[in-house]
């Protein structure tokens, strides 16, 4: 099966060489409509980038007196997508304007006609999208030249049009179908094309956002990028006097309630499955485009939006990762994060994840997919969900075991929220099966939580003791963690609580019952734009699983003197990379 997948890989890259190496024989199409200037990137990414630096997997390179197409390393490829004309777009400045139009021109003197590792159907795509979305910001004074502009586009629509099939489905088929119909808008009579790639993204909504607005990777961030393409293709469309498919708008609707759901109090998405927060506004704009319509998958009486449940009551919403991973292709990006939760107080995360590491380099991103990463019960350094071999030509390992079953249900109702959760991820290896009680008061002042690890059946009993037997019958070791966001300060007290303060001022207290231990160790958060992991911390609850049921009961609330509403105005401080040397 590897074998097959991994000539099927090197196929797709002949094709795209060949394919991107005929579409640079296009014509010149003459003056083009340019479409209105957008902008959705990150200033102090912006400023990093004119100061010289920027990260290309495990290292941060100085571009200072060389071009970014100089870089070597394998993960620079992403570059060709030119995320960084986003953000030196939102900088803004006269010499971001500049800098964006050297990188530009050499760009095109080097990789135009078809060579480089950039003619992949998605990165092509996510390129031609942000030389039509920041075109008067590379054309303005000097400029690339509005012709050389001009036939860039024309040769990407005619490679998007010819290697449409080889993409991907889901987030990059959507890219492509979507800059081929700002393409066809901005084209002298191209109107034919972009009819031609409507029709065809209405089909491939559809597919992508499912009936309950999910996505097949669960990843909260690419639900949000797929919603983001579908706005924009759409409002394209209507901008141009023509009528979109229902079906685009319809996806849209869909997807709207699961990112409402998945959202925190700061605004930020909750970061699951190699998903980060997203930009800052961003998931603002999609949800005002995209209507309120609602849905839900019902189980109990628990409602799960993409296999997430939310608790939220007060100022603190507590998201919950309450299914089964990805498989399959999916699963590039997924991890072992079942029954992981975040929480966040008012503008201010608290309880999160390492976070997916995907611009660390692989070494990062593999770590960020295990469970110890994440904010639940992590058995014996074994994850709850196993990675497999690597395929040729995919981005990361599949995940090749996960949990069979995972179950939410909504416990007795009461003055607060409660969810019991449960999954068997390391039934097969240890006999166990992790149960984990979440309850959120009803002022969202207090989290109180058990975790359980226990066996089912006689079947059960005997994997354990086999695993007991392989301890030295010393018990198997476990550790239930809570990784804190790098904002707050941790203090660990004599009686084995744990004092959280947030820059907010707010004060929050961990305490864990008599059975386990309580430690407060060293953590890192791997933050999306940064350019090195931030240091932070986690508390710790362990102990060994020495009996066929092993419980943990422990508390994460307020303390008695935060008021119920402060003033917290700056959310996010404004950073750059001298605050991480």
């Amino acid at each position: 099966m590897r074998r097959a997948t991994g000539w099927g890989a090197r196929a797709r890259r002949l094709g795209d060489r060949i394919q991107a190496r005929l579409a640079a024989r296009v014509r010149s199409p003459g003056p083009l409509a340019w479409p209105e200037p957008r902008v959705a990137g990150d200033p102090g990414r912006g400023r990093q980038l004119l100061r010289g630096r920027l990260r290309a997997g495990q290292a941060v390179v100085s571009v200072q007196d060389r071009s970014i197409w100089d870089l070597a390393e394998p993960e620079a490829a992403r570059l060709h997508g030119f995320g960084w004309l986003d953000d030196l777009a939102a900088q803004g400045t006269a010499s971001a304007r500049l800098l964006a139009q050297a990188w530009t021109r050499d760009w095109i003197d080097r990789e135009a006609k078809g060579t480089g590792p950039g003619w992949t159907a998605e990165l092509a795509a996510d390129r031609l999208i942000r030389c039509l979305g920041h075109s008067r910001f590379l054309l303005h004074p000097p400029g690339v030249g509005e012709d050389r502009l001009a036939r860039v586009v024309a040769v990407h629509a005619a490679f998007l049009e010819r290697r449409l099939r080889a993409a991907p489905a889901g987030r990059p088929r959507v890219a492509v179908l979507t800059s081929l119909i700002l393409a066809g808008l901005t084209l002298p009579e191209g109107r034919s094309l972009a009819l031609r790639a409507g029709r065809r993204l209405a089909e491939e909504a559809g597919r992508a956002i499912d009936p309950q607005g999910a996505i097949a990777s669960r990843n909260p961030e690419e639900l949000l990028d797929i919603a983001d393409l579908l706005v924009t293709a759409n409002r394209a469309l209507t901008g141009a006097d023509l009528v979109p498919d229902p079906a685009i708008g319809a996806a849209m609707a869909r997807a709207a309630p699961t990112l409402r759901a998945l959202r925190h109090a700061d605004g930020g998405l909750a970061r699951f499955h190699g998903g980060c927060r997203g930009a800052e506004g961003r998931l603002d704009q999609v949800l005002a485009a995209a209507g309120r319509a609602s849905a839900a998958i019902l189980r109990g009486r628990v409602t799960l939006w993409m296999g997430y449940a939310r608790l939220a009551a007060g100022r603190t919403t507590v998201i919950v990762d309450a299914a089964a991973p990805p498989t399959g292709p999916a699963s590039m990006t997924a991890h072992a994060s079942t029954l992981a939760f975040e929480l966040t107080s008012g503008r201010r995360p608290l309880v999160v994840s390492i976070g997916s590491g995907r611009i660390f380099g692989a070494r990062w991103r593999q770590a960020g997919r295990a469970t110890p990463s994440h904010s639940t019960l992590a058995l014996d350094t074994v994850s709850s969900s196993r990675l497999g071999h690597p395929v040729p030509g995919e981005d990361g390992p599949r995940l090749a075991e996960v949990p069979a079953r995972v179950l939410a249900e909504a416990g007795p109702p009461g003055e607060g929220q409660r969810i019991e959760l449960a999954h068997d991820g390391w039934r097969a290896s240890h006999g166990l099966t992790h149960a984990r009680i979440l309850e959120l008061s009803g002022d969202g002042r207090c989290l109180w939580g058990e975790d359980m690890l226990t066996t089912l059946t006689a079947a059960d009993r005997a994997v354990f003791d086999s695993a007991l037997d392989a301890a030295d019958r010393l018990g198997v070791p476990f550790a239930v963690r809570f990784h804190l966001h790098p904002d707050a300060e941790a203090d660990a007290a004599a009686d084995g609580s744990v004092t959280i303060t947030l820059p907010s001022g707010e004060e929050w207290v961990f305490s864990g019952a008599d059975e386990g231990m309580v430690a407060l160790e060293p953590s890192i958060y791997l933050e999306e734009g940064r350019l090195t992991p931030r240091s932070a911390q986690q508390i710790v609850l362990s102990g060994r699983a020495l009996q066929p049921t092993t419980r943990l009961r422990w508390t994460l609330a307020k303390g008695s003197g935060t008021p119920e509403g402060l003033r917290d105005l700056n959310p996010r401080a404004d950073w750059d990379e001298e605050d991480e040397e």
